[in-house]
């Protein structure tokens, strides 16, 4: 079961049965079910127990879901399901410790539709994780909610103009870079990551031709630069059949002139400080590494690690 529970983790806090049948066994996603450790809230669509748990947690405490716990409990994937119910309460609300302890939890003015629905709304969501959350995680976010239609790319814009107080730059950011075309959040972190990159212009899902006129649809590409970056998810290269193709359209990608880089998830979510200077030499081989070190090290004070197979 916690296989269940870690590919649903890795896929964004919520999955289709597809999705999750890539990783699992029918047999184990069964019994995750069975289990409570994974829900089934419709045929075909899996969500974490913590989603639910959010709602009761909120009513309790006449409050409402709010922020990550939202985002999923709108179906949205995002980069990391919170450990704690993360709440809205009204401005003024007195709560207890036990209460504090039991959730995350921030004021500010709820609507009486929000008041119903026990959730905040679909736009407000968006908006309150780009005020809240690091850039890779509001952006996450974001593109989740583009990508499942409930919030449109013009009423991010018409809403960039009324966007004041703490936070407006960190919000106009999410806003200006959201886009619904990204395919998941790995792939939105990437792109998160590489904004952070002096020169580099990533857009997701952009058509490239390369061989015979054969159209292939990388994660991330910088047409200018001839630069492609592949967020490399275990749960799409589980079969042969997968790696065959892979290896096909990163040979034909270089034979066209293309620079192909390939980061796994736990890269992406643990080695950041190390991927942006990977992309950072991409852009600029005689760059400089950050700090004084002669040798550049992954934020786990590691040099990142590298399989034996990749070196023998």
């Amino acid at each position: 079961m916690r296989a269940v529970e870690d590919a649903l983790s890795r896929l964004g806090g919520v999955a289709t049965r597809a999705e999750l049948l890539h990783v699992v066994t029918p047999r184990e996603l069964r019994a995750a079910v069975l289990a409570g450790t994974v829900l089934r809230p419709r045929r075909g669509r899996y969500v974490a127990p913590g989603a639910e748990h959010a709602r009761r947690v909120a009513h309790e405490l006449s409050g409402v879901v709010s922020h990550r716990s939202a985002a999923l409990a709108h179906g949205w994937k995002v980069k990391t399901a919170p450990e704690l119910p993360e709440l809205t309460v009204p401005r003024g609300r007195k709560l207890t410790q036990g209460a504090r302890q039991a959730a995350v939890i921030r004021t500010g003015v709820l609507t009486r539709q929000e008041r119903a629905d026990g959730v905040t709304a679909p736009l407000a969501t968006v908006l309150a994780c780009a005020r809240a959350l690091p850039f890779d995680e509001a952006l996450s976010v974001a593109d989740s909610a583009l990508r499942s239609g409930t919030v449109r790319p013009r009423d991010l814009a018409a809403r960039a103009a009324e966007v004041a107080g703490p936070g407006r730059p960190r919000v106009l950011r999410v806003l200006r870079h959201a886009s619904g075309k990204a395919a998941n959040p790995f792939e939105s972190v990437l792109r998160a990551l590489s904004l952070d990159v002096p020169g580099l212009d990533l857009q997701p899902q952009a058509r490239i031709e390369v061989a015979d006129g054969v159209i292939v649809v990388p994660d991330l590409v910088d047409r200018p630069r001839r630069i492609v970056i592949e967020a490399d998810s275990h749960e799409f290269h589980t079969k042969r059949s997968q790696l065959v193709a892979d290896c096909w359209r990163y040979a034909e990608l270089g034979l066209a002139g293309w620079r192909v880089l390939r980061f796994s998830w736990e890269q992406a979510m643990f080695e950041q400080d190390w991927v942006r200077w990977v992309m950072t030499r991409l852009v600029d081989p005689g760059a400089r590494p950050p700090g004084h070190g002669a040798i550049w090290l992954a934020p786990n004070g590691r040099t990142p690690q590298v399989p034996a197979a990749a070196v023998g």
